[in-house]
């Protein structure tokens, strides 16, 4: 087994990767609360360190490395046990933040037009700072994040050891699909966001989703798609793991990509009288207790505002590491 030449002794490598947020953030650095095998970068830009890009390494090279990318609006924070439970495996993880997000102030950046670009752009850069650090890459993501790993595995699969999908965003409600191709769409939707507010009873998510930005993310939906009818299909183990309960990102999308995968595939889903919701997928008790979320801050709570462990977590990281171990 050869390993590439990476010297963990050393700040080098990890401080590449503080670069790659100082592009977006301006003050990144490394935290204080840093130990020996977790590195987080802070910056004053940032709500709070729980919503910091995170890597847990070895300090060395691993035979595997996992690159997982959160949903729009969410932070790293949504990643922390599915993380743990990869490290623990001997792995490197890292546990990307998409531009815009975890911030004090995102107006700006849910009013960009280029925001679907930055996040497309940020994929990249992370995955070529990743891939040298280990024999076998593996990407993933949770909804917005699950449909950027697939747009990123349809132009460079050949790369890709695996793809993990969490709640992956490749379909959203059909009304919204619709509404995404009229025209003038996205200016109007920046016009009724109005003043994006980022703080809110979670402290490491936004408290709603930019009608702008969700527009981005159909965006990168449409491509996935388009990509897949021009014939560039994946071929490559995919594992998924889906609520069949989940309303905001429908079973559709997954089922259309497994479809058109030429490569072995681990299907999780959880059943409809589970009633998971599409954003609770990937937490469990422990993370409802980190997140310490003020309901007193939600006037009239919806069905899924207020977030609940997913009671089949570990079934699912189970299902997971089986997957990572077979392929």
């Amino acid at each position: 087994m050869s390993f590439p030449q990476i010297t963990f002794a050393n700040a080098d490598w990890l401080g590449k990767f503080v670069g790659i947020y100082q592009k977006e953030l301006g003050d990144a650095k490394a935290c204080i609360s840093n130990n020996e095998f977790r590195y987080r970068v802070c910056s004053d830009a940032l709500k709070n360190e729980g919503n910091s890009p995170f890597i847990l390494h070895h300090g060395k090279p691993t035979d595997k490395v996992a690159v997982l990318f959160h949903g729009l609006s969410d932070s790293p924070f949504f990643f922390r046990s599915i993380a743990k439970e990869i490290h623990q495996s001997g792995a490197t993880v890292v546990v990307a933040l998409l531009p815009g997000h975890g911030k004090l102030d995102a107006d700006g950046d849910m009013e960009d037009d280029e925001l679907a670009v930055r996040w497309q752009k940020h994929v990249t850069e992370v995955m070529s700072f990743s891939e040298p650090i280990a024999n076998k890459t593996y990407i993933g993501g949770f909804s917005t994040g699950g449909a950027l790993a697939t747009q990123y595995v349809l132009t460079n699969g050949s790369k890709m050891n695996g793809l993990l999908l969490f709640s992956g965003a490749l379909a959203l409600d059909e009304s919204v699909e619709s509404m995404a191709g009229i025209w003038g769409i996205k200016t109007l939707a920046k016009f009724l966001d109005g003043e994006y507010e980022s703080v809110g009873p979670n402290p490491y998510k936004y408290p709603g989703v930019a009608g702008h930005s969700a527009f981005m993310l159909t965006d990168v939906i449409f491509a996935v798609r388009e990509e897949m009818e021009n014939g560039n299909k994946p071929n490559l183990p995919i594992f998924t793991a889906h609520s069949m309960a989940d309303t905001t990102t429908p079973w559709r999308g997954i089922e259309d990509l497994l479809a058109n995968n030429g490569g072995p595939q681990v299907i999780y889903q959880i059943a409809k009288s589970e009633d998971v919701c599409h954003a609770d997928l990937v937490v469990n008790a422990r993370q409802i207790i980190e997140m310490q979320y003020d309901e007193s801050k939600v006037e009239e709570p919806e069905k899924c505002t207020i977030p609940q462990a997913n009671p089949k977590h570990n079934e699912m990281l189970q299902a997971m590491m089986l997957f990572l171990k077979s392929y």
